[in-house]
């Protein structure tokens, strides 16, 4: 069989007639910055995800720069993270002159392990931005607990869990500012680059918006350093329609993901927390004895295409090097970085694929 990791056209063709008379929708009315759609998506988020306020922004990664602006982080200033996840986390951070502070991962849930935040935080650290890996909210409550006790600010790297809950509520407005990713190989995704940021505080919202549009209060009127952050017309447009039909594939991934659980051997399964549940942006393995590029390999020959999130830590990255770290830093990290990697999923895989890539996997591992 010829598996796609992630069946993007099998979705399209599904809403296929509501993305085309909305994309032709934005084409007539030729605003294609800050049009209908925009406003439109802003409202349908903020509902969805029960946050008072959401904006529109251009991609996950900008709306982590963004966050970091709106804090006022500036060069010196420390901001704890996780060293197991996509760099765009550590790398805002780096990018505006404050230093990365890594803090290791939960072995279960690959999401940083709140009990030891406590020991990095110093007089320098400016917020923490737990991660919501592979779709997974991190344990929300323990780490706004630490930050409230010493004056932090929780951003919540929601980019791979919009749509999961931790305790009934929806990541996103889990914290101080939640930011989301619509890249298109997202739960809920775009056809670009895209993203969202979302918050409760009227004052912080208006912030948010002026950064993410150069600054401005005003036409020419720039009460900020900003930057241009704005999601474009067309991409709005195309997540109005999906976000219409998220719910109904979020009961898909789920179901997809139960068949996976309950019919993969030998293999280390997805832990998902009874307060929790998880999008699946990944449904991501273990293999512990050592031979996994063997396997992947026997996989791709099969057809059936496989990928590793992540298989080098940020601490032991070259463009971080100047931080410090040395392998054995994060042992955590560094062990699920060799173990872990990821299955064909969406909520259009058909039950003949899963069942070949079940069968496939099982066979090959006994």
């Amino acid at each position: 069989m010829n598996i796609q990791f992630i069946n993007l056209k099998a979705q399209y063709k599904a809403y296929k007639d509501e993305i085309d008379t909305a994309i032709a929708e934005v084409l007539d009315s030729s605003a294609y910055v800050m049009g209908a759609s925009v406003g439109e998506l802003e409202s349908n988020l903020s509902a969805f995800c029960g946050a008072r306020y959401a904006r529109a922004v251009s991609s996950g990664t900008d709306a982590l720069l963004i966050a970091l602006l709106a804090l006022g982080t500036q060069r010196g200033d420390e901001v704890i993270t996780t060293p197991f996840t996509f760099i765009a986390t550590a790398e805002m951070i780096a990018l505006l002159g404050a230093k990365p502070v890594f803090v290791d991962i939960d072995e279960m849930t690959y999401n940083i392990d709140p009990e030891k935040i406590e020991s990095a935080i110093t007089s320098r650290t400016k917020a923490i931005i737990p991660v919501s890996l592979y779709g997974l909210p991190a344990d929300m409550d323990k780490i706004n607990a630490i930050a409230k006790a010493h004056n932090l600010a929780v951003i919540e790297d929601a980019c791979q869990s919009f749509g999961a809950t931790y305790k009934s509520k929806y990541s996103c407005n889990l914290s101080y500012i939640g930011v989301t990713s619509f890249f298109p190989s997202k739960p809920l995704g775009c056809y670009g680059d895209g993203g969202a940021m979302f918050c409760n505080d009227e004052a912080l919202d208006e912030k948010i918006g002026s950064i993410l549009n150069h600054g401005q209060i005003g036409r020419y009127i720039h009460k900020y350093i900003g930057l241009n952050g704005r999601l474009d017309s067309l991409q709005c447009a195309v997540l109005n329609v999906k976000l219409r039909h998220f719910k109904e594939e979020i009961a898909k991934r789920e179901q997809i993901a139960r068949i996976y659980t309950e019919n993969l051997h030998n293999l280390i399964l997805p832990v998902i927390p009874q307060d929790r549940t998880s999008v699946y942006a990944q449904y991501s393995v273990r293999l512990t004895s050592g031979n996994r590029e063997a396997v992947l390999e026997a996989l791709q020959h099969r057809g059936v295409p496989t990928a590793v999130h992540y298989p080098l830590p940020l601490h032991l990255q070259e463009s971080l090097a100047y931080l410090g770290y040395t392998k054995g830093a994060f042992p955590v990290s560094e062990k699920i970085a060799r173990e872990i990697f990821s299955l064909p999923f969406s909520a259009f895989l058909s039950e003949q694929e899963q069942s070949y890539i079940i069968e496939s996997l099982n066979a090959l591992l006994g």
